[in-house]
């Protein structure tokens, strides 16, 4: 499948940096998120070695990911180039620094990468702690801004991969609803009904479901379950519970079919 522009430009901006992660499972794991979402771009600072059994088996897929991996020993090595940092963190009780959800990261993201008109696009870094203690303090203040996953307060910690699946999943999102090029209709709108975009078969017309409602109300009469005489509204909540449906054209044919079958009986 070829990519678009915008999404090898988004591969090429966005660098996911890993700071002493100490599981290689983990390492595996947050390649193949980054790979769900278009990115390749990793850095592991003082971790876990990427090149094990277990790193390969967690990534199922995204190996080529953890071996064009960038591994270093400082922080300044791996945010070399970069303009933009941010940092995962859990909300700060003390000073406060500047802080979004995962959705605004992603939208800042997206205006900085696609939308400063500069031909240069800004390198972003996303950096993510350690399982257990998350960034230092140290690392936290070289951070722009911090992002923060708004989880229930007495279950707040998340799996390291799950952590870089959620914001990287947001950036895609973000680029996917503003780009036209890579047929948002068909990757990020929801199909609920026949009047969608994507449906597999054409809305019925006005006059088919119009007959149909006819056969419904005729069949209905025959097999004695609606009085014209005495119609209770009946009708018109059958009405109501088809036209909240919206009908396709081979939905109305299957149930005029069923309806036929069902008069044969009645005689």
């Amino acid at each position: 499948m070829n990519k678009n522009p915008q999404e090898i430009q988004l591969a090429s901006s966005v660098r996911i940096i890993l700071m002493r992660t100490t599981h290689p499972g983990n390492i595996g794991a947050v390649a193949r998120a980054m790979k769900n979402m278009g990115l390749n771009q990793l850095c592991l600072v003082n971790g876990a070695d990427e090149s094990t059994q277990e790193a390969r088996r967690r990534a199922a897929g995204a190996e080529n990911i953890l071996e064009s991996a960038v591994v270093t020993s400082s922080i300044d090595e791996a945010l070399d180039g970069v303009q933009l940092v941010i940092g995962a963190s859990a909300r700060s009780r003390k000073m406060v620094w500047p802080l979004m959800n995962p959705r605004d990261c992603a939208s800042l993201i997206k205006k900085n990468v696609f939308d400063s008109g500069s031909t240069s696009p800004t390198q972003v870094a996303l950096l993510f702690g350690q399982e257990a203690s998350g960034l230092s303090n140290e690392e936290l203040q070289r951070c722009h801004y911090h992002v923060n996953i708004p989880a229930v307060a007495d279950f707040s910690s998340l799996n390291l991969a799950m952590a870089v699946q959620l914001v990287c999943y947001e950036i895609r999102m973000a680029m996917l609803l503003d780009n036209s090029d890579a047929a948002p209709n068909q990757l990020t709108s929801s199909i609920l009904s026949s009047e969608d975009e994507g449906w597999d078969e054409p809305a019925a017309a006005v006059e088919d479901v119009e007959g149909f409602f006819r056969h419904l109300e005729d069949t209905l009469i025959k097999i004695g379950f609606h009085d014209p005489e005495n119609p209770r509204l009946l009708m018109a909540r059958m009405r109501r519970l088809y036209q909240r449906a919206h009908l396709d054209k081979m939905e109305v044919n299957i149930l005029r079919g069923i309806l036929s079958a069902s008069q044969k009986h009645t005689k």
